[in-house]
């Protein structure tokens, strides 16, 4: 009986041990680590930023014809009136130029939906040089 016991203890003992290695390793993905060294500067930069340079977030491009929406958005906005990530200008045709939006109720490009908190991108109305 104590010899079983022993056994189980030592058992959980070196259970407990790996467990805790395990817990305290490190999971990053060196390929992560190797491919973000790899990029430019101006890619890191990008990658830290709300709104990339090239005036996307996140694959879309922000102009264009946009629907609001209640759920399930592309993109979820908060209207700013300083520090904004993008300005935007409403046009009613041609919405061709970074930060010109169109309102549509259908085939938008994008969705959109406005927060109050933990907005994707910060957005400012202007009725002039719309953009980053």
């Amino acid at each position: 009986m104590k010899k079983s016991t022993l056994v189980l203890a030592v058992a959980f003992l070196f259970s407990a041990i790996g467990f805790a290695g395990f817990l305290y390793q490190d999971h990053t993905d060196q390929s992560t680590q190797s491919r973000f060294a790899a990029l430019t500067d101006a890619q890191k930069a990008d990658f830290f930023l709300s709104v990339n340079s090239d005036c996307t977030w996140n694959g879309f491009a922000l102009h264009g014809k946009v629907q609001f929406v209640e759920s399930f958005p592309d993109i979820k906005i908060q209207w700013v009136e300083s520090f904004p990530d993008l300005k935007v200008q409403w046009v009613t045709s041609f919405p061709d130029d970074c930060g010109q939006w169109q309102e549509v109720t259908s085939f938008p490009d994008f969705k959109i939906q406005v927060v109050t908190s933990f907005p994707d991108v910060k957005v400012q109305e202007v009725t002039s040089f719309p953009g980053l």
